[in-house]
């Protein structure tokens, strides 16, 4: 279920647009990087790669949660029939005649 729920985030999730944010990132990361030791970029960038597998291991999380409170909340409307506004207008009448006084 894992692979399934992977390859549907990558059909349906899109990252959001952050240009300003992934700008100001680079432009200070830059700076950084150049001011630091060889072995301090190392230690950086090993960081930098476990941050982001651990983020996209969350948004996979993430995205899985809410896939399955969107398909438990329809396994039970279906238990009590699919909903249909028109329908309960009509089928409880105490309503309009509430509303008429």
């Amino acid at each position: 279920m894992h692979d399934y729920m992977r390859a549907l985030q990558q059909r349906f999730f899109r990252k959001p647009q952050c240009e300003d944010l992934r700008g100001i990132v680079e432009d200070t990361c830059g700076e950084f990087l150049k001011r630091m030791s060889n072995e301090d970029k190392r230690k950086l960038l090993l960081i930098v790669d476990s941050m982001d597998a651990i983020r996209d291991e969350v948004s996979l999380a993430s995205f899985m949660a809410g896939f399955k409170l969107a398909w438990g909340i329809s396994r039970e409307l279906e238990t009590d029939g699919l909903y249909s506004y028109d329908e309960e207008e009509m089928t409880q009448p105490w309503r309009r005649f509430q509303e008429e006084d």
